[in-house]
């Protein structure tokens, strides 16, 4: 038993390890990529609020993954075959990420271990073992999700246009806005955390004492942004050829454009603790479902997420970024469009909110799908000549290849433990 345990907790490390460094990208390829963050700031950055993410926030995706795709009860008098079949998911799918990050490819963690658990389920329980109504409704998450991600990202994107930069004075609009932005961005993020949902640290708040918290936290924000910015002065940019004027107008524009890269920080925090509350269900799901099968000996429909397993995924995203996550953001962050850190935070608090949202609401879906949605909003804003249709349609092959990357190597996997046994 205890042979199988460590099997278990290191093909979830692994999977882990691979999310964070497939997925790093999500979090922080935008604002690598915009110039506001370097790779070492992003790394050291994106550690602690993805374990973040993970530890207080991840359960509410875990438990749909650990025992939402399969009908458990066709498990019933075989339940290690259900520990045989989700260690086969976890080596499979890591694997697969492992292969996508060496290559720099930004592929879906959701796909690969939902194809890779369904896989399991559908050939060794029948095509009536997977629970094709929860795998409905978390298809069609992975088709929402970039729509709305790329939807929400587009019009902060016109709203920051409209309002910013087609202004006679830029910098002053954008000290007026900036406060507004983070007040929002602050009270979004406290909602969904704090109505119900850290209850992996018991703290249960009823709606109207949220709303009072999340609302004085956004003002206590607000009011600190407008003390940073209202004193901050515009350097006309010493270009030759250029008149006074005009000088300014470029000097003024690079300074909102410097005053947003720091809002673009905050926003990938968003993103990280998002992407760290969505993604760690991935490896945490599987992992769950099977230690507490071999801890009790039987396939139980109230199984929880026990904390520890939360900060295992915690720990293994952190690492699989820091060792290897440098590869995929390349990819999202300069071969899709031109970012700027406008562009970046319209991208990337569009995708975030996106991602809380569906992780509040038990939806696993792709934190891939989403950003690079995002991104694509973004690129729409400017045009299609702003896009690169070419970098697009490899990332989509790519999304469609790593459906069955899961699920086929997942059946040779429990075929191969099968026959140790």
């Amino acid at each position: 038993m205890s042979f199988w345990l460590i099997l278990i907790l290191v093909a979830g490390f692994f999977m882990a390890w691979n999310i964070g460094a497939n997925d790093v990208a999500n979090a922080m390829g935008t604002s690598v990529g915009s110039g506001a963050l370097t790779l070492r700031q992003a790394i050291f950055v994106a550690g602690i609020l993805e374990f973040a993410g993970a530890f207080f926030f991840g359960s509410h995706v875990s438990e749909t993954i650990q025992k939402g795709l399969i009908h458990e009860q066709i498990f019933a008098e075989t339940p290690f075959v259900v520990v045989q079949g989700m260690l086969a998911s976890l080596i499979a799918a890591g694997t697969w990420l492992m292969i996508a990050s060496y290559y720099g490819w930004p592929v879906s963690t959701t796909h690969t271990i939902v194809g890779a658990v369904v896989g399991f389920g559908a050939i060794v329980g029948g095509i009536e073992a997977v629970e094709w109504r929860n795998v409905a409704f978390i298809a069609s998450s992975w088709i929402l999700s970039p729509l709305l991600g790329g939807i929400l990202a587009y019009f902060i994107f016109q709203l920051l246009r409209r309002q910013l930069f087609y202004k006679k004075d830029p910098l002053q609009a954008a000290k007026k806005l900036m406060p507004f932005l983070v007040w929002i961005f602050v009270a979004i993020l406290s909602v969904i955390l704090l109505y119900n949902g850290l209850r992996n640290v018991h703290l249960k708040l009823n709606l109207a004492s949220t709303l009072a918290i999340c609302i004085g936290l956004g003002a206590v924000a607000a009011l600190i942004t407008f003390c940073l910015v209202k004193n901050i002065a515009s350097t006309p940019l010493p270009e030759k050829g250029l008149s006074p004027g005009l000088a300014k107008a470029h000097g003024d524009l690079a300074t909102v454009e410097n005053m947003f890269s720091y809002l673009q920080v905050m926003s990938a925090c968003l993103m990280a603790f998002a992407h760290g509350a969505n993604d760690v269900a991935n490896a945490i799901g599987p992992l769950s479902a099977a230690v507490n099968i071999l801890q009790t000996g039987t396939l139980t429909a109230s199984t929880t997420v026990p904390t520890w397993a939360l900060g295992l995924g915690g720990v293994g995203i952190v690492i699989g970024l820091a060792t290897w996550g440098w590869r995929v953001i390349e990819t999202v962050g300069k071969k899709i469009t031109e970012l700027t850190p406008t562009r970046g935070f319209a991208a990337e608090f569009g995708a975030a909110t996106t991602i809380l949202l569906a992780s509040r609401l038990g939806m696993p879906i792709s934190t891939t799908h989403t950003l690079v949605g995002a991104v694509l909003g973004v690129g729409m804003a400017r045009g299609l000549e702003a896009l690169n249709l070419s970098m697009i349609r490899d990332i989509v092959a790519s999304w469609l290849i790593t459906i069955p990357a899961g699920a086929i190597p997942t059946i040779a996997i429990y075929t191969f433990l099968q026959l140790m046994l």
